[in-house]
């Protein structure tokens, strides 16, 4: 399971792609801060995740590519969120995914998205603006992004999904930042808006604070995303 890896570059970004040794496979897309994902890949084998292909896109401009809109920063000497994420989607949209799709051996039945902390609110966010996706995790999502629960309930997705998955830590809203402290009231309300849509949405609380083994929450939620293919 996932044990051929390829590079490649595309868009002015690095990727690794974990490629499923089963044709027609589901395909996970994750944007990450830092790693080439391989402790990704192997927190799912250790999850007992099912089979699929993985792809890891990295060298993201953070504040960047992954904020939907400008915001201040959050913490002092940090830089400010300037809102590339449409941008960055085109990108990935136009250029790294169609590489990932070529070097597959076969077409994936499914493509998801999933990411966590900033990258978890892109993926829920892509999934306001292309159809591309199936289904979306969103670990330790960074939903306390001001404006962002009002953008989420008053814009329709470009698709309605086949699952959400969220997660936290439980000790996340236990922060000194009155902005952060939001977190775990604004997951809740959209997984409530969400269910009430009538979408299937996971919720899971993790043990401990926002860095606490994110490799293995991504993975869980990746379990999750794929267990009925």
């Amino acid at each position: 399971m996932r044990e051929q890896k390829t590079e490649f570059q595309a868009a002015g970004k690095d990727a690794s792609l974990f490629i499923s040794d089963a044709p027609g496979r589901p395909l996970v897309v994750v944007n990450e801060f830092e790693g080439d994902g391989s402790g990704i890949a192997e927190a799912m084998k250790q999850t007992g995740c099912k089979d699929c292909s993985l792809l890891v896109v990295r060298g993201i401009d953070w504040e960047k590519d992954m904020a939907p809109w400008e915001c201040p920063a959050v913490f002092p000497g940090e830089p400010p969120f300037s809102g590339g994420a449409d941008a960055y989607l085109k990108k990935l949209l136009d250029e790294i995914l169609p590489e990932a799709l070529r070097v597959l051996p076969s077409r994936p039945s499914s493509v998801c998205i999933a990411g966590y902390s900033l990258a978890g609110l892109f993926s829920l966010y892509a999934m306001y603006r292309t159809d591309r996706f199936s289904r979306c995790e969103s670990c330790s999502g960074s939903m306390w992004f001001p404006g962002f629960t009002e953008y989420a309930e008053s814009h329709p997705m470009e698709r309605t999904p086949e699952r959400l998955y969220f997660s936290l830590g439980d000790r996340e809203p236990r922060t000194r930042n009155p902005l952060m402290q939001t977190v775990g009231e604004k997951t809740e309300e959209l997984v409530r808006y969400y269910r009430g849509q009538g979408i299937d949405t996971a919720f899971e609380w993790n043990p401990g604070n926002h860095f606490r083994d994110p490799e293995i929450r991504l993975a869980k939620g990746i379990a999750a995303l794929v267990s009925d293919f």
